[in-house]
């Protein structure tokens, strides 16, 4: 098995007003965000033009990978992992419910990793 370093860190800011501290959380991180979303709620509801107002405030280069559905398909992942690859991606970014927030992880993984994620980690399991 290949050495690696493996940190699974997730930060969830949910709430009121939770929105206006999002620029300051990606700006510690970096200034190249990959925004994942679903179908359209958020751009219904309002909160897509706020989080990229507080964004773009911030100066932070935004990459969107919209429309990720309900139990998001493997390959979502791979095209989110080879956005972030390409462009130098330095945070993905759900916003979003559950099925969001898991495929912007599997995302963050599978674009620095250099083997298959889902066949490693969960058909093969060599991923301990």
């Amino acid at each position: 098995m290949k050495n690696f370093n493996y940190n699974v860190s997730t930060k969830i800011l949910f709430g009121t007003g939770k929105v206006d501290e999002l620029g300051n959380e990606v700006k510690k991180i970096g200034s190249k965000v990959l925004l994942v979303y679903g179908k359209g709620s958020i751009k219904k509801n309002g909160l897509y033009d706020k989080v990229i107002e507080v964004l773009k405030r911030e100066e932070i280069t935004i990459f969107e990978l919209p429309n990720v559905d309900p139990n998001p398909r493997i390959e979502c992942v791979y095209y989110g992992a080879e956005i972030c690859k390409r462009e130098g991606i330095e945070l993905v970014l759900a916003i979003g419910g559950g099925s969001t927030i898991d495929c912007a992880k599997a995302i963050a993984a599978q674009s620095r990793y250099n083997g298959d994620v889902w066949e490693d980690l969960y058909v093969k399991n060599k991923i301990k």
